[in-house]
């Protein structure tokens, strides 16, 4: 029996010896389309090639390509766990042509490989084609010799795709497995057809069409294969399985979920098993791929299948964390053909960790608000929708288990309700949602690059070059040239300007031709095209002109020392905090950097401390920093760091520097830093000068940012710094070494000044009137006075201590501090019984013009706009007193 690592291998390799490039999955985050939330197909990395905006090297190519469907427009998420074949995460396998081989091709690639690769009985295979589709049919005729009663023409969209309301599109065939009439279900096109007798495992979409707005369809001038084929279904056929789930892969990750929850796997927790072992993949991989849980976009769906998974496992008794113990099986399934999630590990156990420690809090606050809810219910009246919503959105419930926890109670959930909140949290979702695709209509730079060629990067070696105009872009148009005062994009073969890229910004500089010359501002880079934004300073630049390119060499040398520091930062993080550090984001900009890595608690003084000395020791090391070219498999396995969720090429640059001690120079692994990286870097590591950590933040959930300076920057920090520590010193006539233990010394005698004033404070005012003050108000004696010179944070101390002096009694007392007025009333516990000191400051804030107060029946406190109205507020506070008589 065919394991599915072998199904995924027999297939890339068929296509690859049928002339096909394997191309690696791309990331689940799409670079190239900016509607879509997560890579829900194969095709997603090849849009541009299919319209024509983007060519490569190859015309064929085949890949195996992780998907996630579980937000937007393909949501499967509340199906998983209760059919056989629905997921959050799957593989699609597929083969794709971009003006190559058509449906003469396609359709004999696909009957080979499923007869005879994967040996699939002929006569329980049958196909759908659009119903117009004569061609299609004819072939499926001859090559695979189907009569017409297997070839069935639907009508309908279903056979026909189309990428979207216009743009490419085409009628697809799909290929179909008869599961034998033991299994409910007619053919495709019947009234049957939801059954599983006959289940689709193979799509061929034939795009040779463009549609346009007007309803309008022309061929298209490249015609292209796109196939797709779900890993899940066709191991399940595969392995003689009708149930996706019981395939080896995912079989295998059940029976991890089982042990560790000690249920048993085919029990009456089935379906939570099935949930974890789905939700395990596709959580695992979006870390892996750069998504961190958090309460918006990407972050906010991941974090929706993170607390499904870990619900189903709290509902199979689990009562510590277990998410982050099944990530060793999945590495072990499926590392060898995805490295990213070895690589992530770490990272993806500790993010599961702590957010399924933070989700079982939110769990039990979720349970508790149930049943307060359901308190102030009627006996046996439904939940209102709204409500089950709430616990939906905000604690992670599924409707479904909130529905489960009233069946119970013979109650159930008023769904209208519930769907309109829904309807309601989508459209704001819409509204807010602007994807993150690179670039939103890149067209004119691929066609720049299809018609110049990309622009080659000279600046790792020189900050000066000489290169040749060879467009000039403004407002999005192409122009011959731009005048003096023009805001314009300069388009060279060659340059020396490093493009905003990988957390390192754009270089800055001059670009000089014969006849003028513009300041650059910026230099960003699309389709390998880089983009110099500049303005022109004098003359006129014209395109085909040669011009003379100058990085400003200043900005380029500190940006250089904050990227070489960010590199020391990331292996000094590792090292104090531990392996499961990985950076998450960074920013190297001429006056600061900035790094963002996940971590999910402050950093201690002590550790802040530790990483800087580590960060400067290595600087004074003074060691060169080395660059090497060579394949991203080979630079994994030296061990060095690469940004997750980044696609790397064929070949990439790895940036070593530092040596770890007594470990010898020039020896693998030797060094202490050892990244992916292509920015620009210093030298040697003394270039950085020093590194001065400025504090540490959070992020977002899970994640740290850290600030520093390097260099000059590093240097006018500490000097200011040392500067205010002179003035101080001299403030407190006092040596620098001792200013910190003078400044204490001072706090501590302001404090103890501080009481003593408020103790005196106090005293006169006692000493002003007391118990002798009290006037007798329906039998309770009831102090009532406006008080100077206290302020609203003794005033409540004051309460007590006349209190104390009444023996039996109320106290209301007035004051002004700031320009507002505070209200503090306190009521012996005698008579708590009869009055509150809470109506009593109630009744004095309204009559002041304010609004609330509250506290004990023993002690309350308000606060008003001003005490205008003083009489007043006695008068109604002695109508308290007389009206609780």
């Amino acid at each position: 029996m065919p394991s599915l690592s072998d199904i995924r291998q027999t297939f890339l390799g068929y296509f690859e010896k049928n002339g096909h490039r394997v191309v690696e999955s791309s990331p689940l985050v799409p670079r190239n389309d900016p509607t879509l939330m997560f890579a829900n197909s194969g095709m997603v990395q090849f849009k541009n090639l299919f319209t024509g905006v983007e060519t490569r090297d190859y015309q064929r190519a085949t890949t195996a390509q992780k998907c996630v469907r579980a937000g937007g427009k393909h949501n499967d998420l509340d199906n998983v766990g209760y059919t056989a074949r629905h997921h959050t995460f799957f593989e699609m396998l597929g083969n794709f042509s971009f003006g190559d081989y058509f449906k003469e091709g396609a359709i004999p690639f696909a009957w080979e490989l499923l007869t005879k690769e994967f040996d699939i009985p002929r006569h329980r295979l049958l196909v759908t084609v659009y119903h117009t589709d004569d061609e299609a049919a004819a072939i499926w005729k001859k090559v695979a010799g189907l009569s017409d009663d297997r070839i069935i023409r639907i009508p309908t969209s279903d056979n026909f795709w189309q990428m979207g309301p216009t743009g490419p599109c085409g009628p697809c065939t799909e290929i179909f497995f008869d599961h034998g009439d033991s299994i409910p279900g007619g053919p495709p096109g019947s009234a049957d057809e939801d059954g599983d007798r006959f289940i689709e495992i193979w799509n061929l979409v034939f795009m040779q069409n463009e549609q346009f707005e007007d309803g309008s369809m022309r061929a298209l001038d490249m015609q292209s294969i796109d196939t797709g084929m779900g890993l899940e279904r066709i191991g399940a056929l595969l392995q003689g399985k009708h149930d996706n789930y019981d395939t080896d892969l995912m079989r295998a990750l059940i029976e991890a979920s089982a042990n560790v929850t000690s249920v048993d796997p085919d029990g009456p927790g089935k379906v939570h098993h099935r949930v974890i072992a789905d939700h395990l993949r596709s959580t695992s991989f979006l870390i892996a791929d750069g998504v961190m849980p958090s309460n918006e976009g990407r972050g906010y769906v991941l974090r929706r299948i993170m607390r499904r998974a870990m619900r189903h496992a709290h509902m199979l008794g689990a009562t510590d964390p277990v998410m982050h113990k099944l990530v060793p099986a999945l590495v072990r399934q499926m590392g060898a053909a995805y490295p990213e999630l070895t690589r992530a590990q770490a990272m993806i156990e500790e993010t599961l960790r702590s957010e399924e420690t933070r989700f079982r809090q939110t769990l039990d606050r979720g349970l508790r608000l149930l049943d307060d809810e359901l308190a102030k219910l009627p006996d046996g009246a439904d939940l209102p929708g709204e409500t089950a919503f709430k616990l939906y959105d905000t604690f992670g419930f599924p409707l479904d288990l909130t529905q489960d926890a009233l069946r119970e109670k013979g109650r159930g959930v008023q769904i209208e309700g519930f769907d309109a909140a829904m309807a309601e949290q989508k459209r704001m979702a819409r509204a807010a949602w602007s994807g993150s695709g690179e670039a939103a209509d890149a067209r004119i730079w691929f066609e720049l690059a299809d018609k110049h060629g990309v622009t080659e990067f000279l600046g790792y070696d020189t900050e000066e070059a000489e290169g040749q105009v060879m467009a000039l872009v403004i407002d999005g148009a192409e122009v011959a040239e731009a005048a003096a005062g023009t805001k314009v994009t300069i388009v060279v073969n060659q340059t020396p300007f490093y493009a905003e890229s990988g957390g390192q910004v754009g270089d800055a500089g001059l670009i000089r031709t014969e006849t003028g010359a513009a300041r650059v501002a910026d230099t960003k880079k699309v389709a390998g095209v880089f983009l110099h934004q500049a303005e022109v300073t004098a003359g006129v630049i014209s395109r085909g002109q040669g011009a003379q390119l100058a990085v400003d060499h200043e900005r380029r040398g500190a940006i250089r020392a904050n990227h070489s520091a960010t590199h020391l930062l990331h292996e000094a993080l590792r090292g104090v905090l531990g392996e499961h550090v990985a950076q998450r984001g960074s920013l190297n900009a001429p006056d600061r950097l900035r790094f963002d890595f996940s971590h999910n608690s402050a950093l201690s003084a002590e550790e802040m401390t530790r990483i800087e000395a580590e960060v400067n020791s290595f600087i004074r090391q003074n060691s060169p920093v080395e660059t090497r070219l060579m394949t991203p498999d080979e630079a994994r396995a030296l061990g060095a760091q690469a940004l997750f969720g980044e696609k790397y090429g064929d070949e990439v640059r790895v940036v070593s520097m530092g040596v770890h001690p007594g470990s010898g120079k020039g020896a693998d692994g030797a060094a202490y830093s050892l990244e992916l990286c292509g920015g620009t870097h210093v030298a040697r590591t003394g270039d950085i000068g020093a590194f001065v950590l400025l504090g540490d933040a959070a992020s977002s959930a899970g994640v740290r940012r850290i600030e520093a300076l390097t260099g000059q920057a590093a240097l006018d920090h500490l000097r200011a710094a040392d500067r205010r520590l002179g003035e101080i010193a001299g403030i407190l006539k006092a040596q620098s070494a001792d200013v910190v233990n003078r400044v204490r010394a001072l706090a501590d005698e302001r404090k103890a000044l501080a009481n003593e004033v408020a103790q005196l404070k106090r005293q006169l005012a006692m000493s002003s009137g007391g118990a002798s003050e009290a006037e007798e108000v329906a039998g309770v004696r009831f102090i009532a006075r406006r008080v100077e010179g206290v302020g609203g944070k003794e005033l409540g101390a004051l309460v007590e201590e006349m209190k104390a002096s009444l023996g039996s009694g109320a106290v209301l007392l007035l004051a002004e501090d700031g320009g507002k007025a505070t209200v503090a009333a306190g009521v012996t516990p005698d008579l708590t019984g009869r009055i509150s000191a809470v109506a009593l400051v109630q009744a004095a804030t309204a009559a002041l013009g304010g609004k609330g107060g509250g506290g004990r029946p023993d002690r309350a406190q308000g606060g008003a706009p001003s005490l205008a109205a003083a009489e007043t507020a006695f008068q109604d506070a002695r109508k308290i007193i007389e009206d609780s008589k």
